[in-house]
């Protein structure tokens, strides 16, 4: 994702909430850490190679919370870049990115984005279809593939479950640990599952790469942060014992499914 919450960020004001009850990307974010994408620093800049973002794109980014990627996005030139955030806070966040011309945040869901019909070549979401249930999944799906025009390309950086045949007791635990301790609903599926949905939607899948669901490791926490805000996040966790407890609860979850959880980002043509 993006920033860091500084006290004079609107993003402040959004968590503000009792720590007990904040969504666990919130507390992670409260505590100083930016990069909050399942498979870390290292997928996001895989998935934006794979999309191969140019000076001639038209760019569309799905919920782009604290706007860690839209930096990446934005460095790489395109010809516009419209992001589609529902939360006020966080737009107002990615708002101070957009210095350019053709930039823009528009509040607005992924299902239903007001854009016009082709009007994109590049769409792409990150950590937002795995907290969906399958027919949001779909619609969320089906909106990029109306946004693009033939030939675009769609990225997504979610969640999967492995392997292809995880049992269903292990995808319902997992579902069941993994709501109860970040306090949002998580649904992810198995590789199969997210190409499924791609070409449902009418895409060619073009590329996959996997990685280790590692967010909260101390390397992971390092190589994303880097070793000044990995060690800022570290205090603050420490400091904060209803925070810490939080934080190493999930991390205890994420621990205890690491056989069955990754992070996948694929890349997608518009047939």
């Amino acid at each position: 994702m993006g920033q860091a919450a500084t006290s004079s960020s609107p993003m402040n004001k959004s968590l503000s909430a009792p720590i007990e009850k904040m969504p666990g990307h919130w507390v992670l974010a409260r505590l100083g850490k930016r990069v909050l994408r399942p498979g870390g620093r290292e997928l996001t800049e895989k998935l934006l190679a794979m999309l191969d973002v140019r000076p001639t794109d038209d760019v569309v980014e799905f919920a782009p919370g604290l706007g860690y990627t839209a930096r990446l996005t934005l460095a790489r030139g395109p010809a516009s870049y419209t992001a589609v955030e529902r939360d006020r806070n966080a737009a107002s966040v990615v708002d101070e990115l957009l210095t350019g011309p053709n930039q823009r945040c528009v509040l607005g869901s992924a299902e239903e984005t007001g854009l016009g019909d082709a009007t994109a070549s590049v769409v792409y979401g990150e950590a937002m279809l795995s907290m969906q249930v399958p027919t949001a999944k779909q619609r969320i799906v089906g909106e990029a593939a109306r946004l693009l025009r033939a030939g675009g390309r769609y990225g997504i950086h979610e969640l999967c479950l492995r392997p292809d045949n995880v049992s269903q007791e292990v995808r319902e635990a997992i579902a069941r640990d993994l709501s109860d301790e970040i306090h949002v609903g998580v649904r992810p599926l198995t590789v199969a599952e997210w190409r499924e949905l791609l070409v449902g939607a009418g895409f060619v899948v073009q590329a996959v790469e996997l990685a280790p669901m590692h967010l909260l490791e101390p390397r992971r926490v390092i190589r994303d942060e880097g070793l000044w805000r990995a060690l800022r996040f570290a205090f603050n966790v420490a400091t904060h014992p209803a925070a810490r407890r939080r934080v190493l609860k999930m991390r205890r979850v994420f621990r205890n499914y690491g056989q069955h959880l990754s992070a996948v980002a694929m890349v997608a043509v518009k047939a």
